[in-house]
């Protein structure tokens, strides 16, 4: 085997298959790295008409040739390949068995017909070597060799168009502008002369074959003149599969990694169909060259600038026209697969491209979801910021939702449709929903923080409305305080829910949802009177004491008493701890209904020794023999209303009692002192001492004048250091308040 050529027994004489010897041919000539840029050219021809001669003069080649000194022997028995040196794109040099040998006899030509049809199957150039001499003539040389082309051709599946290129050689001083024509007529009525399917009757030989016609000089009388015909001839060989070269149709031609199964699978299809008849290798070839063109186009889809770039930009946000253009992409490479695959048979083309088509969808359908994805975030985007703005102007709420989720969806769909493309039927319904749940969901959070902050205004609106109004009402302490908390209640709370009622109108709730909002909003006043009471009943003693200390050191005119020594401190005692228990049964139950209770009958029937009558309504029979207030629970009145139970407000008042008795006992003090300050003479029996113990003196002094005047000051001394030592220093002044 030639280092540079490679040459190769493909297939021995015994019709055998040499698998290992061309995977090792592919590999170290690195055909298989040649994709679909290769042509295969092969020579057929009589035996020792100097084929090989040919090849290795044309391509450079090292195929064995014939011993001249040795006679006319078979030289080259089955088929040999090899690479052509220094030919562009990579070219295969076949040489085949000569025909009409007589080491197989004249009635073994089966060999002769599988070998021309599996050259035919393979090869993109055929050349015919054949004699000048043998134009023209009926029984030349050529004549079985072209009959035998013809025919099989015609068995061919899919026949693809073929260059038979005629050399002639050992030319004579005929032109060949003259031998060219009688030689195309020699073809033509072998053509006519083959027998021919129904279907190609009347087919011309143009549609099977490129005909080219060349002549060559004799090597062996004329070895310049034919070397330098075949250097010329050599040109053509040149960028042979390009538009425009010698090749023929390369449409159905197999890759170069698959051109080591396909020649396999053909030659033994032809080996076990000595008549020729192909249909199964026809749709094995087609199956795998439709499946290697698909897979073509998807590795230079997958590679695509264009594919690439749509890629890159539709992962930073949505691309305009990014169906239309996806579907370019995809269309160019399906339109490149239908024109690859035109020659081959129908329905595995038609599946391979299927196949195509599901992977090269399955494979740019990511991009497609990205792509709905940005649509969908657009389309939410967009709606949250309408229906902030249309909600800003004071439209309505659910007339704003349903206004922007339409406009939202219609946009979506166009947008969808335009990201569609025509190769595929990809349905967007699921994001569709999604999108439409989305929008639901956040129309829905807006509505729920809208009405959480219209609620939040009117619950605003009834503690301002209420806390201070009913923390007066109870600092007042009346019989009638919680009748006016009621009042006050009901008209607050109608009120606010009116308005509320109003502004909610434009969310369009269900009357259900409605009135639970407004039950909260009753519930949430109610609770904040609750609160309020529960707040002033934690703080009921300093209240109490507030009171008594207000009633029992003011008048009536609200101004402070000056004990003279006329007030009746116990009666004014009196209706200070009245007014504080009254107080004190105020905050000793919530009462929002107009159920009636003994709270207050109970708390003055116990703890005034019924000193202190209660209306009339009330029942004034309270058992002697019984403590009304050794209980836990007051009597018509819940626990959940109770705030000061009857034991409490027994251990409170005790409390009241204690802290509130020394501001009695200092006003009985200032009431006494206050009397003693208002008496000029001394005591009797200081009186009586100084008639006794002072009568000389006295006489003295009414004898003189300036004597008189002394003991008039002492006197008046005396009285003052009385005074001083018998009243304490705080009740010196009748009007200091005590808290």
């Amino acid at each position: 085997m030639d280092e540079d050529c490679c040459v190769t027994q493909l297939i021995d004489a015994n019709g055998n298959f040499n698998v290992e010897g061309l995977d090792n041919f592919m590999k170290k000539v690195k055909f298989i790295n040649s994709g679909l840029s290769y042509a295969i050219v092969a020579i057929m021809g009589p035996q020792s008409s100097g084929k090989s001669t040919l090849l290795n003069h044309l391509f450079h080649t090292n195929f064995r040739e014939m011993d001249a000194y040795k006679g006319r022997i078979q030289t080259t028995k089955g088929i040999w390949i090899a690479k052509c040196v220094g030919i562009q794109p990579f070219t295969i040099a076949m040489d085949l068995e000569g025909t009409d040998g007589r080491e197989r006899g004249q009635d073994d030509t089966t060999f002769e017909k599988q070998s021309a049809l599996f050259a035919l199957s393979v090869s993109d150039i055929v050349l015919i070597n054949m004699w000048c001499h043998d134009i023209g003539r009926e029984h030349a040389a050529n004549r079985p060799l072209l009959k035998t082309v013809f025919q099989v051709m015609m068995r061919l599946f899919s026949p693809r168009k073929t260059t038979l290129m005629f050399v002639i050689r050992d030319k004579t001083k005929t032109p060949l502008e003259l031998l060219e024509p009688v030689l195309r007529e020699d073809i033509q009525k072998i053509w006519v002369e083959v027998p021919k399917p129904q279907a190609h009757k009347n087919t011309p030989l143009s549609d099977f074959f490129n005909v080219e016609i060349t002549a060559l000089s004799s090597y062996e009388e004329k070895e310049e003149n034919f070397k330098e015909e075949v250097a010329q001839l050599r040109q053509r060989f040149f960028h042979s599969i390009s538009p425009g070269g010698l090749a023929g149709d390369r449409s159905g031609v197999v890759p170069a990694s698959g051109f080591s199964f396909s020649a396999q699978q053909i030659w033994k299809v032809i080996k076990e169909n000595k008549d020729l008849d192909l249909p199964a290798h026809k749709i094995m070839v087609a199956t795998v060259r439709c499946e290697e063109i698909g897979n073509e186009k998807l590795s230079r889809l997958i590679s695509d600038e264009g594919w690439l770039e749509l890629e890159y930009a539709v992962q930073a946000g949505p691309v305009l026209g990014f169906g239309e253009k996806l579907s370019s992409v995809l269309e160019m490479y399906f339109s490149e697969y239908d024109m690859e695959t035109i020659y081959y048979d129908e329905g595995v083309r038609n599946a391979k491209r299927q196949q195509l088509v599901s992977k090269a969808l399955q494979f740019v359908h990511p991009a497609y979801t990205t792509m709905l994805g940005h649509l969908h975030y657009n389309a939410l985007e967009s709606f949250k910021t309408r229906l902030e703005q249309a909600l800003h102007k004071g439209e309505g709420f659910a007339a704003s939702v349903c206004t922007c989720t339409h406009s939202c969806m219609l946009e979506f769909d166009h947008e969808c449709a335009e990201a569609a493309i025509r190769q595929a039927n990809w349905d967007a319904s699921e994001v569709r929903d999604k999108l439409r749940r989305d929008i639901d969901a956040h129309a829905s959070s807006v509505c729920s923080a809208k009405l959480s902050e219209i609620i939040a205004i009117y619950e605003k609106q009834l503690t301002l409305a209420l806390n201070e109004p009913v923390e007066s009402l109870l600092e007042a302490g009346r019989r009638d305080t919680w009748a006016s908390i009621r009042k006050l209640l009901k008209r607050e709370t109608e009120a606010v829910v009116s308005d509320f009622s109003k502004t909610i109108a434009g969310f369009e709730l269900k009357q259900t949802t409605v009135d639970s909002m407004v039950q909260k909003l009753r519930d949430y006043a109610i609770n904040l009177v609750r609160k309020k009471a529960r707040e002033d009943a934690g703080k009921v003693l300093i209240r109490m004491k507030d009171r008594f200390s207000t009633v029992f050191k003011q008048d009536n005119d609200s101004m402070p008493r000056v004990w003279t020594g006329k007030e009746d401190i116990r009666a004014i005692t009196k209706d200070a701890r009245s007014a504080s228990l009254r107080l004190l049964s105020v905050l000793a139950a919530i009462r929002l209904s107009e159920n009636p209770d003994k709270i207050e009958n109970v708390l003055f029937s116990s703890l005034m020794d019924g000193a202190v009558a209660v209306p009339s309504s009330q029942d004034r029979s309270i058992k002697a023999s019984r403590d009304p207030l050794a209980s836990s629970t007051w009597e018509e009145v819940s626990p959940t209303d109770t705030l000061i139970t009857p034991v409490q407000c027994k251990s409170l008042w005790r409390q009241f009692k204690a802290e509130t008795e020394y501001i009695v006992t200092q006003a009985i003090s200032a009431q006494e002192a206050h009397r003693k300050s208002n008496n000029w003479l001394p005591p009797p029996w200081a009186i009586l001492a100084m008639i006794v113990l002072g009568f000389n003196e006295f006489m003295l002094l009414l004898r003189n004048p300036l004597y008189l005047m002394v003991l008039f000051i002492l006197l008046l001394l005396s009285k003052a250091l009385w005074v001083q030592m018998d009243i304490p220093r705080e009740f010196q002044n009748s009007t200091t308040c005590y808290r």
